[in-house]
């Protein structure tokens, strides 16, 4: 068991994702240029819009702790390790959006299970990115 999920958990990326691709490509082709994977910045921002000084994180629900969704769930085993690991990610990410917004960022999180629904996320981001 512990061989077959040290292979799942190698498996893992957090660059290039299937839900970052699908927001890059609507952003793509609602016509925004952006850059990716700025390491200057703080937390690393998935998406980066230098004209507008805007950020988008990209976070899955299970890694980032999405509150209320069923994808968020702690698992049964190792519980105090996947507990610091998950809460250390949650408050990693409020102190890079705290550090982005002091540098005068404007940050987005979008969660995994927010790209299911291409309708929402659309008007989600021309919301946050008006032209």
């Amino acid at each position: 068991m512990k061989t077959k999920r040290s292979s799942i958990m190698s498996s893992i990326v957090s660059k290039d994702t299937k839900p970052e691709i699908q927001v890059r490509k609507l952003l793509h082709a609602l016509g925004y240029r952006f850059r990716l994977h700025r390491k200057d910045l703080p937390g690393t921002p998935d998406i980066v819009l230098p004209r507008r000084k805007s950020v988008i994180f990209v976070h899955g629900c299970f890694w980032h702790l999405h509150p209320g969704c069923k994808r968020a769930t702690m698992p049964k085993t190792n519980v105090e390790f996947w507990e610091k690991k998950l809460k250390g990610n949650v408050s990693r990410d409020a102190k890079a959006i705290e550090q982005l917004q002091d540098l005068g960022y404007r940050c987005l999180v979008i969660w995994e299970c927010e790209t299911k629904n291409l309708d929402e996320l659309t008007d989600r981001l021309t919301a946050f990115l008006p032209r």
